[in-house]
């Protein structure tokens, strides 16, 4: 019998250790709207008005993909995919993209605010401040 009730406590620790993420990622999950400004003057970086959707991936519990757009006239103009990992216990958002210049994405939440840096290359170069406001809470 103790035995028997050990494993349901694990089970339940489990349980609700796997909800919490679940819980959070949830928060995260929908689009973002704001500002994409450039960190590094004279290059072919331009400022943006940008909308990230962020959706789960099935590749674990953890994992999120980030579509990016720019909004040119107000109509959103695809720029591509991120894969993501959302750290919970740091409310960080850790992301790259499938592009030569290795870049890497890094955002920090805090409620319905999401900001942001793209660093690129070996040297983790500072290319962009990112700021985002939460839009659309239930959409996935």
């Amino acid at each position: 019998m103790r035995s028997a009730s050990r494993v349901v406590i694990l089970i339940l620790l489990s349980a609700a250790a796997w909800s919490r993420p679940a819980a959070d990622i949830a928060s995260v999950v929908g689009s973002w709207e704001g500002d994409s400004k450039c960190a590094v003057a004279a290059s072919a970086c331009h400022d943006e008005h940008a909308l990230y959707r962020i959706a789960p991936d099935k590749k674990g519990p953890a994992n999120l993909t980030v579509d990016g757009y720019k909004i040119v006239d107000g109509t959103p103009v695809f720029m591509g995919t991120l894969a993501c990992t959302y750290h919970a216990d740091q409310s960080t958002l850790s992301c790259s993209g499938s592009t030569s210049q290795k870049d890497d994405w890094e955002f920090q939440i805090s409620g319905d605010t999401m900001t942001g840096t793209l660093k690129i290359g070996d040297e983790k170069t500072l290319y962009r401040r990112i700021t985002l406001r939460k839009t659309h809470p239930k959409e996935s």
